[in-house]
C-alpha cells in the first residue's frame, strides 16, 4: 500500500489526537471519576494506535498498546488515577508526540521506547487484580446469569440512565464458519458506536483483538436506542448467527428477563449489503432520540503554502489597485472612476476574506499551557491554578506561528520567579495556590496577551543593583522603566541557576520575537501583589493601514495602530530634562524623538512646515519629528530580504501607486 499519499493526514489527525490526549489526561488527574473523560481518552489513544499501525509505525503502535492497557486498567476500576500513574502518560504522549515529530521532519532517529514501557508495563502489573479466566463452561451461562458488573459499570450506567440513555446486555453469536473473527467484531463494534457507547466487553476488546475467543462476544451497550432497533444494527452484519439484547436493572445488578428478540438471520439478504451510518457525536445523541439527519460542520484543510501564495497574489491586487488609481487621479480620467470605486470595494472585500481565512485562534497556542502548568507545578512542589481567557481572540496565522516562544518564557517565568512557595504565601497572608492568568482580547488594530500572576512581584531595588553590576545606568529612570530591564539580555535577578530559568536568556527572547512581529511588551508589577506581563500585536502582519511622512527628502510609512494624534511643530514647544528633548503637550511631557537623527538622514532645510507624530508603543507615549505629511494609505508590508535584514529601524518595505518602494519604520526599535 502506497501511503505516501496518508502522511499529511496520518500527521495532523495524531498531532490533534495527542493534544486532546493531553487536555483529557489533565481534566481526568482533576476530576477521577468524570466516566465520560475517561472514555473519550480511551477511545482516542485507541484511535492513535490504529493510525500508527496502519501506517506501518510499529514503535508508535506498540507504546500506545502498552498505554492503553494501563487505561484499560482505569475503566475496570482496578487502578485509581494518581499524581504518578497520570505523570508516567504524559512522559508517554511526549515520546508520542516526539515520534510524530520525527515522521514530520523526515529523521530517521527512532526514540528509545524500551523504558517508558517498562514503566507502563510495571504499572500495569503491580495494580493488576488477579483474575480467574473465564472457562468455556462459564462463557456459555453468561446468557443466563447475566453479565457481572463491577462497581465502575454500575456508576456508569447509573449516569447514562440520569442522561436518558439506557443500558442494555447484548449477546451476540458469530457463525461457525467465520473466517475473521476479529474483523467481524470490529464491524459490529464499529456499527454500535455510532448509536452509543460500549464499556463492557467480554471476551476483552484485546482478546478479540487478537483473536482469542470462540464465537460468543457479550456486550454491555450504552445507547439511545431500543432493543429492537440495537437487534437491526447487528442482524444486519453478515456471519451473526444469533443476537440478544436486554435492559440492564442496575438496582439488582443483574439484567431483566431477556426480552429475546432474536431469529436467525437471513444471510442472503446481508451478502453485499453496506449500510452507510452517520456519525452522531455524543451530544447529538442526547439532543434527538429520533432524528438521525444532523448538519455536519463542513470545512476543508488547506496547505499552508497555498494560503500564503494566495495572501501574496491578493497583495500585488491591492498595489496594482492604488497605481491605477494614481494614474486615474493624474490624468483625470473621470470615466474610470465608477469601475475603480467597484474594483476597489471588490479587492476589499477580497482582501478581508483572505485575512479571515488566514486568522487563527489563539486557542491553538493556549491549550498546550495548561499541561506545562501541572508539570511546573509539580517540578517547583507549588499548588498553581492556571486560568485562560478570550483564547477565542483571532490573530494572523504568522503571528501565531511566532507567539508560543515567548508565551512559554512568560509563563514559565511567572511560576518559578512570580509565584512564591507554599510557605512563604501563607506567611504573606495569601492562599497557599497561586494563580497565573493568560488573557487576550482585541483592541483596535492590536491583539493583546497579559500574562499575569499573583505573586512576589518584581523588587524594582533587586533590578537596580544587577543593572549597576552589568554597567547600566538607571539614572533618571523611573521605576517602571526600571523593571522594563528585566527585558535586557543576559539579564537575570535569579542568583541560582535552574532547569526553568535563571540564565537571562529568555526575557530578552521574548522582547525580540514581540518586536520582530512589529509588537511591544512592558511590564506592570507591585510588591506582594504581582506582576502582568502585557504583550502588543498587530492582528495582520501582511496588508495595514500607514500615514506616509516625509523624512527629510525621502518617503516613509508609519504603521496607524501606533498614532495618537499629529500636532505642528514649532521651536517654542521643545524643552531640555536631563539633556533630552521633550516636548509638553496637554500637560503631558513627552519625548522628542527626531527621526532624520536616528536614521541618518539630512534635513529637508527649505522645508518650514514640520510635524510631530504622537505615537503610543506599549505604556510609552513618544513624539517623532518628521518633515511632511503625504496622506494615508493602505500598504502591503514586503520582507526587506537578506540584505537590509539587519537594518532594526524598519519593518520591511512596501510600493506605493506610482511604483516608488517606500521604507515602513519600526516605531518600536526607534523609542
Amino acid at each position: 500500500m502506497d501511503t505516501q499519499q496518508y502522511l499529511s493526514m496520518f500527521l495532523e489527525e495524531s498531532m490533534d489526537n495527542l493534544q486532546t490526549l493531553n487536555e483529557s489526561l489533565l481534566e481526568l488527574e482533576q476530576r477521577p471519576e468524570d466516566i465520560d473523560k475517561l472514555n473519550e481518552i480511551f477511545r482516542v489513544a485507541h484511535t492513535i494506535k490504529g493510525m500508527a499501525a496502519t501506517m506501518g509505525y510499529n514503535d508508535m503502535a506498540e507504546l500506545t498498546h502498552k498505554m492503553e492497557d494501563v487505561l484499560s486498567r482505569f475503566r475496570e476500576g482496578e487502578l485509581k488515577v494518581t499524581q504518578k500513574v497520570v505523570t508516567v502518560l504524559f512522559e508517554c504522549l511526549d515520546t508520542l508526540e516526539k515520534m510524530v515529530d520525527n515522521v514530520s521532519e523526515g529523521v530517521e532517529s527512532e526514540e528509545n521506547i524500551a523504558g517508558i514501557i517498562s514503566q507502563l508495563e510495571s504499572i500495569a502489573e503491580e495494580h493488576h487484580e488477579e483474575k480467574v479466566e473465564i472457562k468455556e463452561i462459564e462463557k456459555e451461562q453468561l446468557v443466563e446469569n447475566g453479565i457481572e458488573l463491577n462497581e465502575y459499570d454500575i456508576n456508569v450506567i447509573k449516569q447514562a440512565v440520569e442522561k436518558d440513555f439506557y443500558a442494555k446486555e447484548i449477546y451476540i453469536t458469530l457463525d461457525e464458519n467465520t473466517l475473521l473473527k476479529s474483523a467481524r467484531a470490529f464491524l459490529i463494534f464499529k456499527s454500535l458506536e455510532e448509536s452509543g457507547e460500549i464499556i463492557k466487553s467480554i471476551p476483552s476488546a484485546e482478546d478479540i483483538e487478537n483473536e482469542i475467543f470462540d464465537f460468543q462476544i457479550s456486550l454491555v451497550y450504552i445507547t439511545t436506542k431500543n432493543d429492537e432497533e440495537v437487534f437491526n444494527i447487528i442482524s444486519n452484519i453478515s456471519e451473526v448467527r444469533d443476537v440478544k439484547v436486554s435492559e440492564i436493572d442496575v438496582e439488582q445488578n443483574k439484567s431483566k428477563e431477556i426480552k429475546d428478540v432474536s431469529a436467525k438471520v437471513n444471510k442472503e439478504k446481508q451478502i453485499n449489503e453496506v449500510k452507510k451510518v452517520k456519525i452522531q457525536s455524543k451530544d447529538e445523541h442526547k439532543e434527538s432520540d429520533n432524528t438521525n439527519h444532523k448538519k455536519t460542520h463542513q470545512s476543508v484543510r488547506v496547505d499552508l503554502e497555498r494560503l500564503d501564495k494566495f495572501m501574496n497574489m491578493v497583495s500585488e491586487l491591492v498595489i496594482h489597485r492604488t497605481r491605477l488609481e494614481q494614474i486615474s487621479t493624474s490624468y483625470k480620467l473621470l470615466e474610470l472612476n465608477e469601475t475603480l470605486e467597484q474594483v476597489a470595494r471588490t479587492t476589499s472585500d477580497l482582501q478581508d476574506l483572505v485575512m479571515k481565512i488566514r486568522m487563527l485562534p489563539l486557542d491553538v497556542v493556549f491549550n498546550r499551557f495548561p499541561r506545562m502548568i501541572r508539570d511546573l507545578s509539580v517540578e517547583l512542589d507549588k499548588e498553581i491554578e492556571f486560568k485562560i481567557e478570550g483564547q477565542n481572540t483571532e490573530l494572523d496565522r504568522t503571528v501565531i506561528d511566532e507567539i508560543g516562544e515567548p508565551l512559554i518564557h512568560l509563563i514559565r517565568n511567572a511560576a518559578d520567579h512570580g509565584i512564591e512557595s507554599k510557605d512563604e504565601r501563607l506567611k504573606k497572608g495569601k492562599s497557599e495556590v497561586g494563580t497565573i492568568t493568560l488573557s487576550a482580547y482585541q483592541e483596535g488594530t492590536k491583539a493583546v496577551i497579559k500574562v499575569e500572576d499573583d505573586g512576589k512581584g518584581i523588587e524594582v531595588e533587586k533590578v537596580k543593583n544587577k543593572a549597576e553590576k552589568m554597567g547600566i545606568s538607571t539614572e533618571g529612570m523611573n521605576d517602571n522603566d526600571i523593571r522594563n530591564l528585566v527585558f535586557l539580555q543576559g539579564f537575570s535577578t535569579n542568583e541560582k541557576v535552574t532547569d526553568i530559568s535563571g540564565r537571562g536568556v529568555g526575557m530578552d527572547v521574548v522582547k525580540t520575537k514581540i518586536g520582530a512581529l512589529g509588537g511591544t511588551v512592558d511590564v506592570i508589577s507591585e510588591i506582594d501583589k504581582g506582576s502582568t506581563f502585557i504583550i502588543k500585536l498587530p492582528l495582520t502582519l501582511q496588508i495595514i493601514q500607514a500615514l506616509l511622512v516625509k523624512v527629510g527628502n525621502e518617503t516613509m510609512a508609519i504603521s496607524l495602530g501606533y498614532i495618537d494624534r499629529v500636532i505642528d511643530y514649532s521651536e517654542d514647544l521643545i524643552k531640555r530634562t536631563d539633556g533630552k528633548e521633550v516636548i509638553i503637550y496637554r500637560d503631558t511631557i513627552i519625548p522628542l524623538v527626531r527621526v532624520n537623527e536616528k536614521i541618518n538622514l539630512e534635513i529637508d532645510k527649505e522645508n518650514k512646515k514640520r510635524f510631530i507624530v504622537i505615537i503610543n508603543v506599549g505604556e510609552k507615549t513618544v513624539g517623532l519629528l518628521v518633515d511632511g505629511l503625504l496622506g494615508q494609505q493602505e500598504i502591503v508590508i514586503k520582507p526587506l530580504g537578506k540584505t537590509l535584514q539587519a537594518s532594526k529601524e524598519y519593518i520591511g518595505a512596501t510600493i506605493l501607486g506610482d511604483g516608488l518602494v517606500t521604507l515602513i519604520l519600526d516605531v518600536g526599535a526607534l523609542i
